[in-house]
């Protein structure tokens, strides 16, 4: 895939674990997981915007692009 999330990094970066990040964004933990590790297909924009709200940063600091 070309598009590779970095929401770990992010994460990291602001100090806040899964279990958090999940309630703030009303998402289950089993969700988070799968998309921070690449699995899933597809992102809906009100779960992207609650995220960069509740990490403070934009898509771009959470997903990148990369040639194959």
């Amino acid at each position: 895939m070309s598009i590779i999330v970095v929401l770990d990094v992010m994460m990291a970066k602001r100090k806040i674990r899964s279990k958090e990040l999940a309630h703030q964004i009303g998402i289950t933990e089993q969700n988070l997981s799968v998309l921070k590790n690449g699995g899933a297909k597809a992102i809906r924009f009100s779960t992207l915007e609650a995220i960069c709200k509740a990490l403070d940063c934009q898509p771009g600091d959470i997903l990148e692009y990369k040639q194959e």
